[in-house]
């Protein structure tokens, strides 16, 4: 029952800290450790491998099982330690390590940033500025609404990714579990391309990444929806664009949320778009009922907001029935 009272405690507390603090930049964050150690390894295992197709595979492969193992048995390890010594010093580093794995108001405060250049008059140049530290996509020729959908788009995708699925994880595993799909995570944005430097280095990378965030992103679509009726959105229409375009996407995840937040704006999101130069014609999202607009940043972050606060009740909600169960 204490550890069912720690653990429960650590994730309201970190939700907490997040909505308070973000991340803190002078605070050491474990995904520039993980960062650090994915570019050793790649640096370390390309060097050893012969540069073929098949050769890049191998590396990418034993990096891919190296990262999320090795993040596991430490912050697992470490865990187990804390605990041992003190429930209250478990409490700390557990909702210590559950606050760096989530990314909440971080991402609501860099869609707002991105907002305050696009009304009452539009800024382009800090726009497409504010707008590319958040996405992928060249943002250089984008106009006023190319850069509110391209902020929406990574609103919405990015729940399933920062916040959605460390809550899943944690759920079942804790803050290791969730830090080990960070490290998933991280290792398909550094390498997860399909350029001609990643293509095969990155494939069991990226493949990893999307099993381990194929629940957590279904999850999340229906947390929208039901978030998208919490806030005055229209929650049918994102279950039906959901139903419809959650498979628009080349990854089997990033249209889950993506669609359920379209067809709650009403607005068509996605299609072509160009990435390190170069043209990829991908398909829309949504059906244009409306042009999309500056304040529809603000209610994806308002949906975000409430999509996060019932991903924390539903974390909570399992963890304990899974620890009691299990007592």
């Amino acid at each position: 029952m204490l550890f069912l009272l720690c653990f429960e405690c650590s994730l309201l507390a970190a939700f907490i800290l997040d909505m308070l603090f973000a991340d803190p930049p002078a605070i050491p964050h474990p995904v520039v450790i993980i960062g650090k150690g994915i570019s050793f390894l790649e640096k370390n295992l390309r060097a050893v491998f012969p540069d073929t197709p098949k050769g890049k595979r191998a590396a990418g492969g034993i990096m891919t099982a190296l990262i999320p193992v090795t993040t596991f048995i430490i912050s697992g390890g470490l865990c187990l330690l804390a605990w041992i010594a003190s429930p209250v010093i478990f409490m700390v580093l557990h909702t210590f390590w559950c606050w760096q794995a989530i990314a909440v108001r971080g991402l609501a405060k860099e869609a707002r940033n991105v907002r305050q250049y696009l009304t009452p008059e539009v800024r382009i140049e800090e726009a497409r500025r504010a707008v590319g530290r958040i996405v992928g996509r060249d943002t250089g020729a984008l106009d006023a609404a190319g850069v509110t959908k391209a902020c929406v788009e990574t609103v919405a995708e990015n729940f399933s990714d920062g916040v959605m699925a460390p809550f899943f994880y944690m759920m079942i595993g804790g803050a290791p579990l969730a830090l080990t799909y960070k490290s998933i995570n991280t290792m398909d944005s550094m390498v997860g391309y399909k350029n001609e430097t990643y293509i095969d280095f990155g494939r069991y990378p990226a493949r990893l990444d999307d099993a381990a965030g194929y629940i957590p992103s279904r999850l999340g679509a229906l947390l929208w929806i039901a978030a998208a009726a919490l806030t005055g959105m229209n929650a049918r229409g994102a279950f039906r664009i959901w139903r419809r375009d959650c498979r628009n996407h080349a990854s089997p995840n990033s249209a889950q949320t993506e669609s359920a937040c379209a067809g709650a704006l009403g607005v068509q999101l996605a299609g072509p778009a160009y990435y390190f130069g170069e043209y990829y014609d991908k398909p829309t999202i949504g059906d244009a009922l409306r042009p999309i607009e500056a304040e529809d940043i603000t209610r994806t972050v308002r949906m975000l907001y409430a999509a996060s606060v019932l991903a924390l009740i539903l974390a909570a909600a399992v963890s304990a029935a899974l620890i009691t169960g299990a007592a």
